[in-house]
């Protein structure tokens, strides 16, 4: 988990990363949720259906838009998953292509992430 001064007070929701809002449950500056809060789990991802950053996909159907909709294997281009570490965007392409791993900053995203593709892309 983080270190202590990188944990959220529940006040400071919504959050930004590299000037970049990050919606939901957000537990520290990494991106991290109450769901979700391994050392490895520090991306955040745009829901095509509001294109608003959620850390995962029950923060999104906890406080999201209401319309969960799934990235369409067309859009796989666009900037979609934001890494919590180094705050960089990556398309879909890019972070479904990383190895779990952050191209910019080699951070390790969890492989675990996979299992739960079907409720952010087309599959």
């Amino acid at each position: 988990m983080a270190h202590d001064k990188d944990v959220l007070n529940w006040g400071e929701n919504p959050m930004h990363i590299n000037g970049i809002e990050v919606k939901g449950k957000v537990v520290d500056r990494q991106s991290r949720c109450k769901h979700y809060h391994k050392d490895v789990d520090i991306i955040a991802i745009k829901f095509y259906c509001c294109q608003t950053y959620y850390p995962c996909h029950k923060c999104h159907e906890e406080e999201g838009c209401g319309n969960p909709q799934v990235w369409p294997k067309a859009l796989f281009d666009e900037k979609a998953i934001l890494c919590g570490h180094c705050g960089k965007e990556l398309t879909i392409n890019e972070y479904l292509h990383s190895a779990y791993q952050c191209p910019n900053c080699n951070a390790q995203f969890n492989p675990g992430c996979g299992l739960h593709r079907h409720y952010y892309f087309e599959t």
